[in-house]
């Protein structure tokens, strides 16, 4: 009986601890705010106006009726402003009191909300500098009204920027003051609780007989998850049915130019070859040419070596230089006498055998056939 008795008092004990760890959202929260404050007291009938020391700060409580109107209370201290009376008096005054009010917020996206304020402020003005020796003081109810931003950086943790309007804030016995002011600062708010997770939703049970999904294009990837329709046949496809690509690359021999013996000035008429090269380079930036120089079989094999890759060089200039293809995608070489295109010494041989050839290479895109 005594053991029985004592699990009852220990699990009576533990209920408090069990709800505060499945406690949401509470509707209270507390905060402070800092800012500055201006006063707008009687300086028309002042002699003259002092400076303001206007740093205000404020600490508050609030309570949440639901989710866009609670209550809020508060201390506020709204600083100082300076004057000279028309009596000739110096005054200065400072406001602090007691704020309740109702506060209104309005949800915006993404963690950001609006808000409003209106209420009473139970206010003490003070004078500290000594009037035929003592200090000046009143007090009395105030209006206020304002209106914020803020922004959640947590389900807890809020910052807002706020503005607040004072009204009505009068003291008698401080040259008739008649004053109203204008308060602008931030607030950061800490709201009690812990959010709750979203319920999941049960998925829903449907017994039903699903029609095998087709294939329409028969590529072999079914209609449900086939991104690319009539693809055709005979392309290799991916696993989404898109056709693969594979990169190829492949080499034109774009013909050539003849030179005059032992020359590697490039003739007037061949120029019209080498513009049409010039196109093609044009058309397809990602191609890249080699311009191969050749020689005749007359003379030395030394000398036609170097004369075939003066005759190379002559025409990669001209690519760059007058048709503006970049030096990046022409390469030049010289093979002498050693890749004639006929044999022998003859005119005609030794004529056709004075050349350039350009070979140009390019990755062109395909798709990989099944």
């Amino acid at each position: 009986m005594m053991k029985n008795t004592l699990k009852v008092v220990l699990l009576t004990s533990m209920l408090p601890f069990a709800a505060s760890a499945a406690e949401e959202m509470t509707p209270w929260y507390i905060g402070g705010g800092l800012g500055i404050n201006d006063y707008e007291q009687n300086c028309d009938n002042a002699l003259t106006c002092g400076d303001d020391d206007p740093y205000a700060w404020d600490v508050f409580g609030g309570y949440l009726f639901n989710e866009n109107i609670g209550i809020e209370v508060g201390y506020r201290d709204l600083g100082n402003a300076e004057w000279t009376g028309t009596n000739g008096n110096m005054y200065d005054v400072g406001a602090t009191g007691v704020s309740v009010g109702v506060v209104g917020f309005y949800p915006l996206a993404d963690k950001w909300s609006l808000s409003s304020e209106v209420g009473t402020y139970s206010y003490l003005l003070e004078n500290d500098k000594k009037i035929n020796g003592a200090n000046l003081s009143d007090s009395g109810v105030g209006l206020f009204v304002g209106a914020g931003v803020g922004y959640n950086f947590t389900d807890n943790l809020k910052l807002q920027a706020k503005y607040r309007r004072y009204e009505n804030m009068d003291a008698d016995v401080l040259d008739n003051l008649k004053m109203e002011s204008n308060y602008w600062g931030l607030a950061l708010s800490y709201r009690f609780g812990t959010a709750s997770p979203a319920p999941v939703a049960a998925a829903p049970v449907v017994a039903a007989v699903v029609a095998a999904p087709g294939d329409d294009d028969k590529d072999g990837v079914t209609n449900n998850i086939d991104k690319c329709a009539d693809t055709p046949m005979t392309h290799k496809v991916d696993a989404t049915g898109c056709t693969v690509y594979e990169n190829v690359t492949s080499k034109y021999d774009l013909g050539g130019i003849l030179f005059a013996n032992d020359s590697a000035e490039i003739r007037a008429g061949s120029f019209a070859d080498l513009e049409k090269l010039a196109d093609h380079l044009n058309k397809y930036p990602q191609h890249t040419v080699s311009i191969e120089g050749h020689a005749s079989n007359v003379g030395k094999a030394e000398y036609n070596m170097k004369l075939s890759e003066r005759r190379a060089v002559a025409v990669a200039n001209a690519l760059n230089t007058k048709y503006g293809i970049s030096s990046s995608r022409i390469s030049s070489v010289g093979y002498g006498v050693t890749k004639p295109v006929m044999q022998g010494s003859s005119a005609e041989a030794n004529r056709v055998n004075r050349r350039i050839e350009a070979i140009v290479t390019g990755t062109e895109k395909r798709p990989v056939m099944r």
